[in-house]
């Protein structure tokens, strides 16, 4: 063999160990799930927070560490998009069925001088017994928002205690480890939340 032959053999031996190397590779990843609502894994925003719940536990993400947690900013008195979004995730774990205790609502409200914890116990309570209330103070309120990213704003009313609160609709989706993965819009419907907390429950 000449020289120029054992040169072309050898290019040839590492562009075939190269397309190997390649399609094991390929073989050997996983796909990346695909889902409805928005990915944002990886985002460096909205990480953890470190809020009271409606018995004055301070709650964090870890406290929900081996479920899918949704995470929702509102108020009791929303006469819409609140009680819309918690009925559409109570039946969200209803359709997941034994995988429903591996689901964990949690809902921030913007409106604490009204949402006391009675108020929302039994708020809570009118969706599914399982969803956690977290109530910030003033202050915490206004951090929390902005590690969020999220708006919200006081609308005055006829009287001092009937206003309204203006807010963010989405949600924010984690994963069972406490990794933010999704931005879940208001409105996407149950079929399509079911699909992507079963997508993570498998992840």
């Amino acid at each position: 063999m000449n020289k120029r032959n054992a040169l072309q053999l050898l290019a040839g031996g590492a562009a075939w160990a190269g397309v190997a190397a390649t399609l094991g590779l390929a073989a050997c990843s996983e796909p990346r799930p695909s889902f409805n609502a928005v990915d944002i894994t990886g985002a460096d925003y909205a990480k953890d927070f470190s809020l009271k719940d409606a018995d004055g536990k301070v709650r964090t993400l870890a406290d929900f560490k081996g479920k899918v947690v949704v995470l929702f900013f509102g108020y009791a008195q929303c006469p819409d998009v609140c009680p819309t979004t918690m009925t559409e995730m109570a039946q969200v774990k209803q359709q997941l069925g034994s995988d429903g205790d591996k689901l964990q609502v949690l809902f921030v409200t913007v409106d604490p001088a009204r949402d006391t914890p009675e108020v929302l116990k039994a708020y809570m309570g009118a969706f599914d017994p399982g969803f956690v209330a977290l109530i910030p103070t003033a202050d915490q309120l206004v951090t929390t928002a902005k590690d969020f990213k999220v708006y919200f704003k006081k609308v005055e009313g006829k009287t001092p205690t009937s206003y309204s609160m203006d807010h963010s609709a989405a949600s924010f989706v984690y994963d069972a480890q406490g990794r933010l993965r999704l931005y879940a819009r208001y409105g996407a419907g149950v079929a399509p939340m079911v699909s992507d907390v079963k997508a993570l429950l498998k992840s």
